[in-house]
């Protein structure tokens, strides 16, 4: 299942039932788990780990050394987990000593074509990137948000599960839990109720969302005024993301 010639370091680990494409370079210290599928002509440097089920497709260059000018060649990583599909001409790097020296992808993640997913970087799972997404350093991205073709996201915001946001958006504050966001810069537009109904939520849980999103959008309150009116409305627990989210935003949320 390995292509001739396909070059593959010797401290490099292989599980089992993998398939390496022509002129892909695997190189030292990356791990690559049962079943993946690596197309030709990828790049794979390490330390890497890649789990199971994996597919990567054709001139995917992942676990490279960063764009960091102050990164000085330390042995930082790439974890990635399962299920996940990596589209043509991604690029993700490995993390910097001035984080944690991690970059981390979950699993049953869709990164479409030319994503770039820059150092020290944390995505959850369920996530879509689509085309030309590029996360700056330091970006976290919680599970199941959806950023739409060429959102551009400044280092250091942080973007919350269950959000959207539409193509061509620039974001540089941080993106609550279950908002959908627009615009250059980015601004709140309403809640993401359609992909919350498909991923479970009840009636009345989306209704408390709406309220809460009435509650920090729209009554003219300040973030503590909101907060406090949302923890009367938190009979459930689905405002318990968006509070903690809101309350422990370092760069603010969009507004």
């Amino acid at each position: 299942m390995i292509h001739p010639t396909a070059i593959i370091d010797d401290s490099a680990r292989i599980g089992n039932n993998v398939e390496i494409g022509p002129y892909t370079i695997v190189g030292a210290h990356v791990e690559i788990g049962d079943n993946c599928v690596i197309g030709p002509h990828v790049v794979l440097r390490g330390p890497t780990v890649l789990g199971k089920n994996n597919r990567i497709f054709q001139f995917a260059s992942v676990g490279e050394d960063c764009q960091d000018k102050k990164y000085n060649g330390e042995p930082t990583r790439l974890v990635i987990g399962d299920n996940n599909v990596i589209r043509e001409c991604v690029t993700i790097h490995r993390g910097t000593v001035q984080d944690q020296g991690l970059t981390q992808i979950g699993s049953n993640n869709l990164l479409m074509a030319y994503v770039h997913v820059a150092h020290d970087c944390m995505v959850g799972n369920n996530v879509i990137l689509a085309n030309n997404t590029t996360l700056a350093g330091h970006v976290h991205v919680g599970d199941w948000a959806i950023l739409g073709g060429f959102t551009g996201v400044h280092q250091f915001c942080h973007i919350g599960a269950h959000a959207f946001t539409a193509v061509n958006s620039v974001v540089v504050q941080d993106i609550p839990p279950y908002i959908m966001a627009q615009g250059h810069n980015a601004a709140p537009r309403t809640i993401n109720a359609e992909g919350l109904k498909r991923r479970g939520f009840q009636p009345n849980q989306i209704l408390n969302i709406k309220r809460a999103f009435k509650l920090l959008y729209r009554q003219g309150l300040t973030i503590n005024e909101a907060v406090e009116k949302m923890r009367e409305l938190d009979a459930e627990t689905e405002l318990s993301p968006l509070i903690d989210f809101v309350q422990n935003s370092q760069r603010g949320i969009i507004r």
